[in-house]
């Protein structure tokens, strides 16, 4: 043998180590236990959230290379995505394809824009994560100046859509302002020409009649509370008089009458008292035409950790809150009322297709700053609602700028953004990278800083993570099962 030939023969393994014609390769996957605990079957996803349940010996054969091309597992994997052969190497450029069009969301840039137009509130809610202040101290109200200062800083996204919504506090108590940054919105729009909506998240007690007729000939969205039945939602969200639930529904009757039943939409929060009634929130939702529900949990901000209200019930009782509802929502279905639990939509469609949701803490990178920006009343601009909520309690690490002293270009290059997002790349990020989940979830900077004073987190430790781990678990679970309840949740998306 010649020296180049041996120079060669050095560079490439022998014959017998390169896949034989006809032989598949595997793509890009993750594995994980299909229940904590089972050994038996395992969830098995692509880059592109393609993913199938198989047999342990199943996945064995397969990750070794020993898979028979004959047995049905075969074409169900390869019909998955999950490997490709001779046959179907065009499988590759559908892969990229379906890949550039679940990540396409971090090219359009941000799309939400928070105003706080004020702090006051006329409830002292528990839980508030805004840490609110009494509705006489109009210092908290953020002026005409900065409103306009970040709408100029608004209509510099790149984005081909802006959302705009109002929060406090109660923004119906700084409504005027409401109304310059909706006129000064849709002036500036003429020129930009973005698909430019708007959102308020009230509680609707102080909602006039001319506020609604306002909101409804500009086509303002309107976000509630109802956090159950009256004794609930009263105890949840108390006000001076006790009456907060007649005041929410009274003006949810109001609202829908103005602005259209279906442009009216309500949330509710989860405490402690709530974790053994939710067929009693469930069936508040249904007796007032509510067809989407969001159960959600406390979040570890403002009020909720100065009361300690988040520290009172575990992940793992909120997961079991969270199942006992969606199976009663189901059933509500099976018995003919079409509802939605509007999380379990958004990770389905996140399962199901190559869409995106949009929902700010499931994208990697995090879509703190990218997806949505906050202004606070004090023109402090936030990378996040939740970084807004810590820096009322003094942590300003989510803190970005100021709009009146600083402009666009430092805002959004400031390192109190860029470290946080370079930190939350799922892909690269310790367990994450090698989840079966990883093309549903996302980064939440906020929580695990909350909660374990780092962006990325411990993931062994992260309620974010057993959460969302759970939730998928009983999701597919239930989509593998088959029958009326896959069928509903696939009707979801």
């Amino acid at each position: 043998m010649d020296a180049q030939a041996q120079q060669l023969s050095r560079r490439f393994s022998a014959e017998a180590g390169y896949p034989r014609p006809g032989s598949y390769r595997l793509l890009p996957l993750n594995f994980m236990a299909a229940a904590a605990g089972d050994t038996r079957r395992y969830i098995v996803s692509n880059i592109c959230g393609d993913y199938a349940v198989v047999r342990r010996d199943t996945l064995e054969a397969l990750v070794s290379g020993n898979l028979s091309s004959a047995s049905p597992e075969y074409e169900l994997l390869r019909r998955k995505h999950l490997i490709f052969d001779d046959a179907t190497r065009s499988t590759l450029n559908l892969v990229a394809a379906k890949y550039r069009t679940r990540t396409r969301s971090v090219a359009n840039f941000t799309g939400l824009f928070l105003f706080v137009v004020t702090l006051r509130c006329n409830h002292v809610c528990p839980y508030c994560q805004v840490s609110r202040v009494s509705e006489d101290r109009e210092a908290f109200d953020m002026t005409e100046e900065m409103a306009e200062k970040a709408l100029d800083f608004t209509f510099r996204t790149p984005s081909s859509g802006i959302k705009i919504e109002f929060q406090g506090g109660e923004p119906m108590l700084n409504f005027p302002l409401i109304q310059f940054i909706v006129q000064r919105a849709k002036a500036k729009n003429r020129a930009a020409g973005k698909d430019l909506q708007f959102v308020a998240a009230t509680n609707l007690s102080v909602a006039t009649d001319q506020m609604l007729k306002f909101c409804a000939e500009e086509e303002i969205l309107l976000s509630t509370s109802l956090d159950g039945p009256a004794d609930l939602h009263n105890a949840n969200r108390p006000k001076r008089g006790n009456n907060s639930y007649e005041l929410t529904i009274e003006g949810i009757r109001k609202a829908r009458k103005a602005i259209g039943h279906h442009r009216v939409g309500a949330l509710m929060t989860t405490t402690e008292k709530s974790l053994h009634r939710v067929r009693d929130i469930v069936d508040t939702y249904v007796a007032h035409d509510f067809h989407q529900i969001f159960l959600r949990p406390l979040s570890p901000y403002g009020d909720a950790i100065r009361t300690k209200a988040f520290d009172r019930y575990t992940a793992e009782r909120w997961v079991e809150f969270y199942k006992e509802g969606l199976d009663y929502i189901l059933d509500r279905n099976k018995r003919g009322y079409p509802m939605k639990e509007a999380y379990a939509s958004i990770l389905l469609t996140r399962i199901l297709t190559n869409h995106g949701t949009g929902f700010v803490n499931l994208q990697s990178p995090a879509g703190i700053g990218i997806a949505g920006i906050v202004f606070n009343y004090d023109g402090d601009v936030y990378a996040s609602d939740e970084g807004r909520m810590a820096a009322e309690r003094g942590d300003k690490t989510f803190r970005l700028g100021n709009i009146l002293s600083n402009s666009y270009e430092e805002i959004m290059l400031s390192d109190s953004l860029l470290e946080p997002l370079a930190a939350s790349l799922l892909e690269s990020a310790p367990m994450c990278h090698e989840c079966a989940f990883l093309p549903y979830c996302g980064a939440d900077p906020d929580y695990h800083h909350a909660t374990q004073g780092d962006f990325l987190g411990h993931k062994a430790f992260s309620g974010f993570c057993a959460k969302n781990m759970e939730i998928f678990r009983h999701l597919i679970g239930k989509l593998e099962a088959g029958g009326e309840d896959a069928d509903i949740l696939r009707s979801w998306t």
